[in-house]
């Protein structure tokens, strides 16, 4: 998938003659990856990855749209000499998380429901946070702390997955399981946590209502504070083309009561990390220049 990215962009940029930055759309459907739009233009990432880096990359760019090339760049300092092909590592480099905020808790439908948390390609974020640190774990528990606040390292989780998410699921509910966590599951889903000796506690939809003792559904456990960490993707739609009912009132939900609400399989996985990295303890704070100047004290050593 990285070649078919790589070898795209080159093929865009070929055919507009783009010198400089280019902002490409992609989207990936069914393991087809598309193109949704390609612009001369640097987007919101560059300062993102030119914090990250310690590249001032609007300005390279600028340069070779000018008829610099990238080796009187690197010749001059602008650009590290190693490190940015993809091929070389830095040890002193900070893994760099950028996560989107998202104002879902600020804003309700027409009819007074609330927005859904669901992705799409439209733009929706009002804002970004990065979390940099030497390994993945940290850096993405730190992108959460600054975004919505830190990922449970206790407590219980829910986990209702539709069906082609339930075999790839297992290993980071597993995971989280073995960490301690009590796992809440709807019916279909325990039943295969169970059959990978995963201990599970069944619980009922909000769509089937309280049960004949008194049991909660997963929306009043969610409200009323017994979840600490939600992991719900979608199951497809309904007739009219809306989410399903059950996912949309538990992703409404972890909005009402300030629950971390994950909607993908890999997104549980680098939670899993985060909980991980936050277990073991360790986490410090570093600022943008401690880290560059790591950086370049490792790259005149190399050189």
């Amino acid at each position: 998938m990285i070649e078919q990215i790589r070898v795209s962009t080159e093929a865009i940029a070929a055919g507009v003659g783009v010198r400089g930055l280019l902002n490409i759309q992609f989207a990936l459907l069914s393991d087809v990856l598309y193109v949704l739009e390609a612009n001369p233009r640097a987007s919101r990432t560059v300062p993102f990855v030119s914090k990250a880096t310690d590249t001032q990359l609007a300005k390279a760019a600028t340069r070779i749209s000018m008829g610099s090339t990238i080796a009187e760049l690197r010749a001059e300092g602008m650009l590290r000499p190693i490190g940015m092909d993809g091929t070389t590592t830095l040890d002193a480099a900070p893994i760099a998380v950028k996560e989107a905020v998202m104002p879902f808790n600020r804003f309700r439908t027409t009819d007074g429901s609330w927005v859904d948390t669901l992705l799409g390609p439209e733009m929706k974020s009002t804002g970004e946070v990065m979390g940099l640190d030497v390994t993945f774990g940290t850096a993405f528990a730190k992108s959460q702390a600054a975004s919505y606040g830190s990922v449970p390292t206790t407590g219980t989780v829910f986990i209702s997955v539709a069906n082609r998410d339930k075999r790839h699921a297992i290993f980071p509910v597993k995971r989280l399981a073995d960490l301690g966590f009590k796992v809440l599951a709807t019916e279909g889903t325990a039943q295969v946590l169970r059959r990978q000796d995963v201990t599970v506690t069944t619980i009922r939809k909000a769509t089937q209502g309280p049960g004949p003792n008194g049991e909660k559904t997963v929306v009043q456990a969610i409200l009323d504070g017994e979840v600490d960490l939600i992991f719900n993707t979608p199951h497809g739609q309904s007739k009219d083309g809306s989410p399903r009912k059950d996912g949309w009132e538990i992703r409404s939900a972890s909005i009402l009561a300030d629950v971390p609400c994950v909607t993908t399989v890999q997104g549980l996985s680098a939670c899993v990390q985060g909980v991980e990295a936050l277990r073991r303890g360790g986490v410090e704070v570093r600022s943008l220049q401690e880290w560059s100047a790591a950086v370049r004290a490792e790259i005149a050593e190399r050189s």
